[in-house]
């Protein structure tokens, strides 16, 4: 087996965390694949997976190891291919929200799966606060994320777009007992971490209060299943709640912003040391904002 076969093989498994999926998906057996990862840390001198009960894990030096496989069947793919663009290739992974997956992503991508067909995206969801620490632990080649005002110069970003944030609450079973203003004395629901988070508690300072924080969620789309369930008023992106779907069951109250700047800047995220990659500098190369609605901002160190 070659060595690009068997980084392909490694990099399908820091994906999947799971043998038995990886030999399956790749039409090869268990034994193989164990085979395989065994080589590679002999090769390495270094272990590379832990394996549990509950599937594997990567170690730090898998971690390492998978961003310098990338890196090998970029190169490799280039050299294979005599380096023309349409010739393209690899394995590319994108983290999003899922609401960014549903209203930001496809047309951010769509030119790089048109340019480049030849390669692979791989997108994954999850809780939008944890997108840049993904990102910086090596766990995605590229992240749509919340902006905050300063950023480690090892990151390279590209605002896309804007979000205020906005209050929601329940709706109310008629428009006779809705409230018109929020009862800063009543029970909210929050993100349990992240940007919205910060822009929320900086809000209740700033009025003096403390609040009474009913439920905290993982991710906001999360949190306005909560809020609909009655536990509470929410702070949320207002591009959340325009793609919610329990968006019927909500209402935005007529407030101000909770957020100092009024708004929250929303763009896509790359680590500064990959833009030597090939597939790298394509995908920052492609996903160039085009929509009118998009606008160009360098965050942190200069792009």
């Amino acid at each position: 087996m070659q060595d690009h076969d068997q980084y392909r093989l490694f990099l399908h498994l820091a994906e999947t965390l799971s043998f038995t999926r990886t030999a399956a998906d790749c039409h090869i057996s268990p034994a193989t694949l164990s085979r395989t990862v065994q080589r590679l840390e002999t090769a390495t001198g270094h272990r590379l997976l832990e394996r549990g009960t509950h599937g594997a894990s990567l170690t730090h030096h898998g971690r390492s190891f998978r961003r310098y496989a990338a890196e090998a069947l970029d190169l490799w793919a280039c050299s294979h291919n005599g380096d023309t663009v349409d010739d393209l290739s690899g394995h590319l992974r994108v983290f999003a929200s899922v609401t960014a997956c549903e209203s930001l992503s496809p047309d951010l991508l769509a030119p790089l799966r048109s340019t480049h067909p030849r390669v692979h995206i791989s997108l994954c969801t999850g809780d939008a606060a944890s997108a840049l620490a993904l990102l910086d632990q090596s766990e995605t080649d590229l992240a749509v994320a919340a902006l905050p005002d300063r950023l480690p110069a090892t990151l390279l970003t590209r605002q896309i777009t804007h979000t205020p944030l906005v209050l929601v609450q329940a709706a109310a079973p008629t428009a006779a007992t809705a409230e018109q203003a929020p009862d800063l004395n009543k029970p909210f629901v929050l993100p349990r971490q992240g940007l919205v988070r910060t822009a929320a508690d900086h809000w209740f300072r700033s009025l003096g209060i403390h609040p009474h924080i009913a439920a905290e969620a993982n991710g906001h789309e999360a949190l306005l299943t909560l809020v609909a369930l009655g536990y509470g008023t929410g702070i949320i992106p207002d591009l959340v709640l325009q793609h919610s779907g329990v968006r019927t069951r909500l209402r935005q109250l007529p407030t101000p912003t909770p957020s100092g700047s009024g708004h929250l800047a929303i763009g896509i995220c790359i680590r500064r040391a990959d833009l030597h990659r090939p597939l790298i500098a394509a995908a920052w190369a492609e996903t160039q904002p085009g929509q009118s609605h998009h606008s160009e901002h360098a965050h942190g160190a200069a792009v």
